[in-house]
């Protein structure tokens, strides 16, 4: 007899390209089917239940049905789930963000591609010039000036005129890069710990150097900190002492709903400013700031207090100390965890078939929900899997 995630996905070839709106989330032969999640677990539709340290590509920071969060997000929704008009609900988070980092000003969309392209725009405004400066292998969302690989199908040749791509923490290539067509860069962008080339962190000396360069250029420093926000009180930048000329985000700070935000000085996002008529940018979005977003998310990120950054940074560490010692290849920082996978499809399988939710890429993130115990299940989970990449292997 068919499972039910194998009748839905008979369904979906029938009306979705392969079955499937996510590449993210598509393994083969095809992915299970979510019914339900609560806390760190989520069941599926043939009703297998598997702690989540995927949580939605680490956006879930208080798991699944938070019963605060979802109770803020009711509140914003009984009044009215979106409007032709702004809400306090965006002057409180800008304001809560503002406390948070320091940044002046900012501005809301809908996802972390949205925040990327916005911060694209916004540095190309202010500067006046059209390049951008990104590194190999980074993830910044599914914008067509930022896609890997490079020469991607579906991407104008053009594109590539105003995007220059350099290695992973290649400080000569910068450098060169820089050298060569640095008075038309209007921003270097940088994740700090990107996911997809390996989840390294950068190293402070880099950091410094990137800022120096962009300021000796006149170019802008951007930090996409959509994944990397989580892991300190106002960003993990702060914790290089490096301050940026702007800032992405998204995931967290929407408390499960959709979010994107930008985060500059007043003189940079001044760009934005309405009342610049027929000199700023104009730049809407019909769900963009939406109530009920912003409601959910500033419960979450209140909750998402000092203490328990620190108790979930805390708890990543241990977690990949205990995989490490016994070989497993993994990389990381606080909450965020990266697995090496020999074969991601194979190793994707064996993780969930041995109750562990994680992304094709062995990416994992924690969530406030988890205990010591869900810790312990999931490092057993780790190592009874195959297709986990061992350090001598």
């Amino acid at each position: 007899m068919a499972s039910n995630s194998s009748k839905t996905y008979a369904r979906a070839l029938g009306v979705l390209p392969g079955g499937n709106t996510r590449a993210t989330t598509f393994v083969r032969p095809h992915p299970p089917y979510a019914a339900h999640g609560k806390g760190c677990r989520v069941t599926d539709t043939d009703g297998r239940t598997v702690i989540d340290c995927n949580n939605n590509y680490t956006s879930l920071i208080h798991g699944h049905a938070d019963p605060h969060v979802l109770d803020a997000a009711e509140r914003a929704g009984r009044q009215g789930t979106a409007f032709g008009l702004p809400t306090p609900y965006e002057v409180e988070m800008a304001e809560h963000l503002h406390s948070r980092t320091s940044i002046d000003h900012w501005r809301f969309c809908n996802s972390g591609t949205e925040a990327v392209m916005m911060l694209m725009r916004a540095a190309r405004a202010y500067t006046g010039r059209d390049v951008v400066i990104r590194f190999e292998g980074s993830y910044h969302g599914t914008y067509e000036g930022v896609v890997n690989p490079v020469r991607a199908p579906g991407i104008p040749e053009s594109t590539y005129q105003s995007i220059v791509v350099v290695p992973q923490h290649d400080l000569a290539a910068l450098e060169e890069a820089m050298a060569r067509i640095g008075s038309r860069v209007a921003a270097v962008l940088i994740d700090l710990v990107p996911n997809r080339a390996g989840m390294v962190p950068a190293e402070h000396q880099y950091l410094a150097r990137l800022r120096e360069i962009t300021t000796e250029y006149g170019a802008l420093l951007a930090i996409d900190e959509v994944i990397s926000f989580r892991l300190a009180y106002g960003g993990f930048h702060q914790t290089y002492g490096v301050s940026p000329d702007l800032v992405s985000l998204a995931k967290i700070i929407g408390g499960g709903y959709p979010v994107g935000a930008i985060g500059g000085p007043r003189e940079i996002l001044d760009s934005f400013n309405p009342l610049h008529i027929g000199h700023g940018v104009s730049w809407g979005g019909t769900f963009s700031a939406n109530p009920v977003t912003l409601a959910a998310g500033l419960e979450a990120m209140r909750r998402f207090d000092a203490a328990a950054i620190d108790r979930l940074n805390e708890m990543g560490d241990r977690l990949r100390k205990q995989l490490a010692a016994a070989g497993v290849w993994v990389r990381g920082h606080g909450s965020l965890i990266r697995l090496g996978m020999e074969d991601p499809q194979t190793g994707w399988w064996s993780l969930y078939s041995n109750g562990v939710l994680a992304s094709s890429n062995g990416m994992m993130s924690l969530s406030t929900p988890m205990t010591d115990d869900d810790l312990e299940a999931i490092t057993a989970g780790i190592l009874r899997s195959e297709g986990v990449l061992r350090e001598d292997g």
